[in-house]
């Protein structure tokens, strides 16, 4: 009796336990869900590495139209007075340019009397936009003062970027070309950057493709070309005796043609560069801090006097037709800086036209003779 009971009694403790671990199971079960749930959403709410595109930020074009701020004011009247003691000196452009060309057609003239052959430069001009026919005629005029063979290919507006890049091809293979340009800009429909890149990386005197960017970038490496525009505003600043080491450079504008390489070829001097585009909030404020001043904006009148700092040095790459009836062709060329402003506190300028323009044709007829010089094997110049 008494074995039984307690039997009976054991049994009995058995069965009431059986809920309470079953409880218990179902319990751990279901926090371990809720944790693992828990985590699942943490994972999905937790920041994604921003794509590609998002890295390289949005494609948009620096418009600088609208001008901003107080560029739309007209400048002062031509015949303003300037006080004397205070006017900036005139970088000569056109002094400079014409030492560079009397190098360069002495170089051709030794080519060809070492190989019998000279440079040849190439130009594909698409359209007939009045400033792009003006810029390739003083190309073609630049050719032929210093010995170098020009060629020309002009293609109506309405042609196909296939045409164009068979113009391209047919001078890459040409081994009397030694230089290769397009004509900037294009026509809208076309895309630049494939029609550029057609161009034969050794026969890229402008200075655009994508591997003599990359190498200028890269000071460890040296580009086969660099932009015509950029050196040219190095060489007017050397040749002026101004010293860039440590200076605060700001360039107006960021073109593959002029910002950008400028930029990369500053940097290399050990220049402390600030890049100023159409989306800059304060470009006053930047450019009065700066000891050089670079203008590529393609806006008259864009920099005023009051942009500037005292004693500041000013580059001014723009060429912007203004009305002007006094004129023969009723227009005349200004730059983007206020002329008749930045002399008065700027310490040296260059002038528009006579400044910028006639040193960066002149690098071109460089660059084209650089070109031929590497494939006879004359020297190993650097750009």
């Amino acid at each position: 009796m008494g074995g039984a009971a307690v039997a009976l009694l054991a049994a009995t403790r058995r069965r009431s336990t059986r809920p309470v671990a079953s409880l218990l199971h179902r319990a751990a079960r279901g926090l371990h869900e809720a944790t693992a749930a828990a985590e699942e959403d943490k994972a999905r709410t937790r920041r994604r590495r921003s794509s590609s595109t998002r890295l390289l930020g949005p494609d948009i074009s620096d418009t600088w139209d609208p001008a901003p701020h107080a560029a739309a004011r007209q400048p002062p009247p031509r015949a303003s007075t300037v006080d004397c003691e205070s006017t900036a000196t005139i970088i000569d452009g056109k002094s400079i340019a014409e030492d560079i060309r009397l190098q360069v057609s002495e170089e051709v003239r030794q080519m060809k009397n070492a190989v019998g052959h000279v440079p040849g430069l190439a130009v594909v001009l698409v359209g007939d936009r009045k400033d792009s026919q003006s810029y390739v005629r003083f190309k073609v005029k630049g050719c032929e003062e210093v010995g170098i063979k020009s060629l020309l290919a002009e293609l109506p507006e309405n042609c196909t970027e296939d045409e164009v890049v068979d113009s391209v091809s047919r001078f890459n293979e040409d081994p009397t070309v030694h230089g290769v340009l397009v004509q900037l800009p294009l026509p809208q429909h076309m895309d630049e950057e494939k029609i550029l890149n057609a161009i034969s990386l050794d026969k890229d005197v402008d200075g655009f493709h994508p591997l003599n960017v990359g190498n200028l970038a890269l000071r460890s490496r040296k580009p086969l070309f660099v932009s015509c525009a950029a050196k040219a505003c190095l060489e007017l600043l050397l040749q002026s005796g101004i010293d860039l080491m440590g200076k605060h450079v700001t360039i107006i504008g960021r073109s593959k043609v002029v910002g950008l390489p400028t930029s990369l070829l500053l940097q290399r001097h050990h220049a402390t560069v600030s890049v100023i585009h159409a989306f800059t909030s304060n470009p006053e404020e930047i450019t009065r801090e700066s000891d050089i001043v670079i203008s590529a904006a393609g806006v008259a009148n864009l920099v005023r006097g009051s942009w500037l700092k005292q004693g500041a040095v000013v580059i001014d790459v723009g060429t912007n037709p203004v009305e002007d009836p006094a004129s023969d062709y009723g227009y005349r060329l200004t730059g983007d800086v206020c002329f008749e402003e930045a002399v008065t506190v700027a310490s040296a300028i260059t002038p528009v036209p006579g400044g910028v323009g006639p040193v960066t044709i002149a690098m071109l007829l460089a660059n084209t003779l650089d070109s031929a010089k590497r494939v006879y094997g004359l020297s190993d110049p650097t750009p």
